[in-house]
């Protein structure tokens, strides 16, 4: 049992990073975890709550202090038996994930939460290494085929539920290697990619087929689907970028964050990148627009290729360096993050309250300058926040390599959605509850950033096993739930 004690005697330790000057120099992860030793007596901090409010604070529902209490005792197998059992992927969500669970935990009421992140990576990474994850192949087949287009995390945890219940899935991705994002927009400094590929060959030993190169809508019709399916799960993610219309959008050297995050990750994969159309940074001004992840992945990103100067703006106002605890808590607290990439390119990189008004070119049609103005946002009457210039404070920046990242808006509507003419939701997003995933079309169901909109790793995960349990009950007519057999692991 615990100490319960413990979070009053122990002070709260964290993973490490290695240092700035050494992990820029490449592309590989760079967290120090802790020892085990150090891990169980992290996991001793847990207060075990009646009502642990880490448990809503996660989207997969992680049974938080009951994994904690078993890395306590030294039961490492069975502490990632009971996290598999929410969560198909927690290397993936250990690595990347902005952890909600830790801003709901009760002791981060003095901004000192249990290290579940840690902890949570630091159980399925031994589980890797002592060779305790396996194969779940099912019991018995049902002798229903699936089809799942798109592999991220939504389709990935959808399949492998699927498949672990006895369905036979065929997983279809239009790019030429699985992992939907994950494998073409994360960067290898925040996860690297074998970490996908041994889920993979796990999952085709648990009636999972891969197809890759083929796009539904494209290569193979919405109607050859219906006809070969019993079911269809839509997990294509959320893929128009956010663009800024604004005068010199067309010069050259102005990119969407993700044409230039794939092919750094193309590049780590072997792949040679056409010279006409590479981007690279090195040597380059560098301006990021927005201020997100995926805006932090691009300054990371660029700084390893060796650009001489990384900048970055957001249109937001800077948030406070500090939550309102007793207001805001257990909810997802908005205030001042500093990603490592931040922490790489230094606290004079950033700049909040910036719209770009134009951008500005030279003869030869490459960019070279944006013009910008400072802004505030006032609430107005009916309490919405509206955005106003500042009068007399445009001023201009330096910069010929520009990055949007300012978010997606929808996923692509153009083939499989088109096709099929599914309704949408006010937000371009496929319409669908979360407790059925239905969508307008019958035998045809959705889950992940498609649905909800851009949105977390592990909420995809959530959506996808949810999803997969409803396309189950659904095939097997509510009769059986040939779903709760599913088994977790196999030790």
């Amino acid at each position: 049992m615990f100490n319960p004690h413990g979070f009053k005697t122990i002070e709260k330790e964290d993973r490490t990073y290695i240092n700035p000057n050494t992990r820029i120099k490449n592309f590989k992860e760079f967290v120090v975890p802790l020892s085990d030793e150090k891990l169980s007596s992290q996991s001793e901090r847990c207060m075990s709550c009646g009502i642990p409010f880490c448990h809503n604070g996660c989207p997969v529902n992680n049974m938080i202090p009951d994994w904690n209490d078993l890395v306590y005792n030294n039961r490492w197998k069975e502490a990632l038996k009971l996290l598999h059992s929410t969560n198909n992927f927690p290397e993936f969500t250990g690595r990347i994930c902005p952890a909600p669970c830790e801003a709901a935990c009760v002791l981060n009421l003095t901004d000192k939460p249990v290290s579940i992140k840690s902890i949570e990576c630091a159980i399925v990474d031994k589980g890797w290494k002592m060779g305790w994850i396996k194969p779940v192949p099912p019991k018995t087949l049902t002798g229903k085929k699936v089809a799942v287009v798109g592999s991220g995390p939504a389709g990935l945890a959808c399949a492998q539920q699927l498949g672990r219940a006895g369905h036979s899935v065929t997983v279809f991705e239009k790019s030429t290697r699985i992992g939907g994002l994950l494998r073409i927009g994360i960067p290898d400094f925040k996860m690297e990619k074998h970490l996908i590929d041994r889920r993979m060959a796990q999952m085709k030993s648990e009636n999972v087929a891969f197809i890759t190169n083929t796009e539904i809508g494209k290569d193979i019709s919405a109607e050859e689907l219906v006809e070969h399916y019993d079911a269809v799960a839509i997990c294509i993610g959320s893929e128009v970028p956010r663009n800024l219309p604004v005068e010199g959008r067309d010069y050259q050297g102005i990119y969407f964050a993700m044409q230039f995050l794939s092919q750094q990750n193309d590049r780590i994969a072997g792949k040679t990148i056409d010279p006409e159309i590479e981007i690279h940074a090195k040597g380059k001004k560098v301006l990021v627009i927005g201020g997100g992840d995926t805006g932090s992945d691009c300054v990371g990103t660029s700084i390893r290729q060796g650009a001489t100067n990384v900048q970055q703006l957001e249109v937001m106002s800077k948030p406070p360096a500090m939550e309102n605890k007793h207001l805001e808590w257990p909810n997802w607290p908005m205030k001042l993050r500093t990603s490592s990439s931040h922490q790489e390119m230094g606290s004079q990189g950033r700049a909040w309250s910036v719209l770009t008004k134009r951008f500005e070119g030279g003869p030869n049609g490459q960019v070279k300058k944006l013009h910008c103005v400072k802004v505030e946002w006032i609430k107005g009457e009916n309490g919405e926040m509206k955005m106003h210039e500042i009068p007399n404070t445009e001023f201009e920046i330096e910069a010929d390599l520009v990055f949007l990242a300012m978010g997606f808006v929808h996923p692509v509507h153009e083939g499989l959605i088109n096709d099929l003419n599914l309704q949408l939701d006010a937000r371009g997003n496929v319409l669908a509850n979360d407790s059925a995933y239905k969508t307008s079309k019958d035998k045809f169901f959705v889950a992940g950033d498609s649905r909800r909109g851009q949105s977390l790793v592990v909420w995809a995960i959530r959506e996808g096993r949810q999803c997969a349990e409803s396309i189950c009950k659904f095939l097997m007519n509510n009769k059986h739930n040939n779903f709760n057999g599913v088994r977790s692991e196999v030790y």
